[in-house]
């Protein structure tokens, strides 16, 4: 066993290439998982710099000087995001606050249907059955009513930090666009002399984040403009409301689309019953689902989507678990990282020793 583990380790760690780029990986995986929290505004603006790194750069080939270039584009993209916020935050608020009001006649409605349903099958359901599961259902109820007070009393503290946010980040993405090439030669210069396998996953890498950040933005607004314009259409309630919280939704593979379905489908449940309008709701949103899984996935990450569905669940599993929102936001890349990684090994593997092999 120790001679298989040693040979092993010979084959893939025996170039100092090897060794370094685990070793900057260690570092990172280390730096992130114990100082993740205090980073955040730095993370934030590495992914808003990736993000608006694309229109300085074409500014820049017109001629405009790289400060100017990013003054207009920080300029815009923080004007858009304003006004972005001060029309959709009050109409979400109140669409949120509206449906809280609403959720004790949701209940209500919800608990006369199931006590009804023996009545209506008593050769398929146990009155017993349904009042255990009216009653385990209240007190889930009751129990979300105390965290959400407790969450409504906790962001309050959290303003502060959110402040802090709009301070520190505009600052960051400006320095870390203006100063991108002196930034990254100085990151170089902490780096290990033998680097050439980190530099080659580490450029693979880049590509694929920016390609990442890029594609997840527009695919938000898209499947939240377009799930909007679709709920408007059959007069769903909380219409804004429903699509923001599905345009986002896609930050989580699969795994989204599945969370946001319930409160859609109670919505329109309580809102149509079990009429027509009900089901149009969720056809539509189906065909959403499936145009945005099909169409839209494979256009924009066209080199993510050759991993496996089953590995990307994975990936936000054990990396969500790991840094929370940054790590199923980062899921995919960082899945693409390791595949990158575990191609890339081979390929430094070295002739064992035929003594080895004949032993």
């Amino acid at each position: 066993m120790f001679d298989m583990l040693h040979r092993w380790y010979r084959r893939r760690f025996s170039d100092p290439h090897a060794v370094s780029l685990v070793a900057i990986l260690l570092f990172g995986f280390i730096t992130i998982y114990f100082f993740g929290n205090l980073l955040a505004p730095l993370l934030v603006a590495i992914v808003m710099a990736y993000l608006l790194d694309w229109p300085v750069n074409r500014l820049c080939r017109l001629g405009l000087p790289r400060v100017l270039s990013v003054l207009v584009v920080l300029t815009v993209f923080v004007s858009l995001t304003l006004m972005a916020l001060f029309g959709l935050v009050p109409t979400i608020w109140n669409q949120g606050v509206s449906l809280v009001a609403d959720v004790p006649n949701m209940f209500n409605n919800m608990q006369a249907l199931m006590l009804s349903l023996p009545e209506r099958y008593p050769e398929l359901i146990n009155p017993h059955m349904v009042n255990t599961f009216v009653d385990t259902l209240q007190n889930k109820v009751l129990n979300l009513g105390e965290t959400l007070v407790k969450g409504s009393l906790a962001s309050l503290v959290n303003l502060v930090a959110v402040a802090v946010y709009l301070i520190l980040v505009p600052l960051l993405v400006f320095f870390l666009l203006k100063d991108k090439a002196q930034m990254l030669a100085m990151f170089k210069g902490l780096l290990p002399r033998n680097r050439r396998l980190a530099s080659r996953v580490g450029h693979e890498m880049n590509q694929q984040i920016s390609n990442y950040i890029r594609g997840k933005v527009t695919e938000i607004i898209i499947v939240g403009v377009t799930s909007y314009l679709t709920f408007s259409l059959l007069d769903l309630r909380y219409a804004v409301l429903l699509s923001v919280a599905t345009g986002f939704s896609v930050l989580v593979p699969y795994i989204g689309a599945a969370i946001v379905t319930l409160p859609i489908a109670i919505v329109a449940l309580f809102q149509w019953g079990l009429e027509p309008g009900f089901w149009y709701v969720m056809i539509a949103y189906g065909v959403i689902q499936a145009l945005d899984g099909n169409v839209l996935v494979p256009v924009l990450f066209s080199e993510a989507v050759n991993l496996h569905p089953v590995a990307i669940i994975i990936a936000v599993l054990v990396f969500g678990g790991l840094w929370g929102f940054w790590g199923v936001f980062f899921a995919i890349p960082l899945a693409t990282l390791v595949k990158a990684v575990w191609q890339a090994l081979p390929v430094i593997e070295l002739d064992d020793d035929p003594k080895a092999e004949i032993e």
